[in-house]
């Protein structure tokens, strides 16, 4: 079992102390870093004060995105799933002539 960590992040101002697997202390801290950048960005452009509504539009504006990557990847998978059978099939015909003509 990994050793876990205590880290302290910070968005929008306010501390979060978490104990995290040593192994995810940048990735949550680029995270946290993101969110902040994000829900800065909203309340500039927007004019939104309450952090609540900020960090409700990057959760809308990240799972958007994840949504988005997931369907891609949905969309790719079944590609390459179509093309390992194209080529398994070739093989098979490649390797087995007479077995495939009957």
């Amino acid at each position: 079992m990994e050793e876990t960590i205590p880290v302290t992040v910070s968005v929008l101002g306010r501390k979060y102390k978490l104990k995290i697997a040593k192994s995810q202390e940048e990735a949550l801290r680029k995270a946290a870093q993101l969110i902040d950048s994000q829900a800065r960005k909203y309340g500039d452009n927007y004019s939104y004060r309450d952090h609540q509504d900020l960090l409700a539009m990057v959760a809308l504006e990240q799972t958007t995105e994840l949504n988005k990557i997931r369907e891609n990847l949905k969309f790719k998978d079944g590609k390459l799933i179509d093309k390992i059978a194209e080529i398994d099939n070739a093989l098979e015909n490649y390797l087995h002539p007479t077995q495939n003509s009957l």
